[in-house]
């Protein structure tokens, strides 16, 4: 009997924003500017591109680019779709080695 599997979609996992929180803060400890663009994407389209778009005062086809593999969101832009997330970018020190 084969083994009965579904897709995996990230989205159906970023519900609610301590969810998104832990996914972008898992993208920013890797330090991978993709995978951070990745998760950003990822959360974006979990919550709606064009509302996102909206709260964070950009066009949704500016936030598709943005957001897109080769995108690179401008400081203003990311503030604006972690305000719209519901998360909040915080620096820490790094631990010593």
């Amino acid at each position: 009997m084969a083994l009965k599997t579904t897709k995996f979609d990230i989205q159906d996992h970023l519900k609610t924003p301590e969810d998104r929180a832990a996914y972008l803060a898992a993208a920013f400890e890797e330090g991978d500017v993709e995978f951070i663009n990745l998760a950003l994407n990822d959360i974006a389209r979990a919550v709606g591109m064009a509302e996102v778009a909206r709260i964070a005062g950009v066009t949704r086809e500016g936030l598709y680019k943005s957001l897109s593999e080769k995108g690179d969101p401008k400081l203003s832009t990311l503030l604006g779709v972690a305000k719209a997330l519901g998360v909040q970018i915080t620096v820490a020190a790094k631990p010593a080695a």
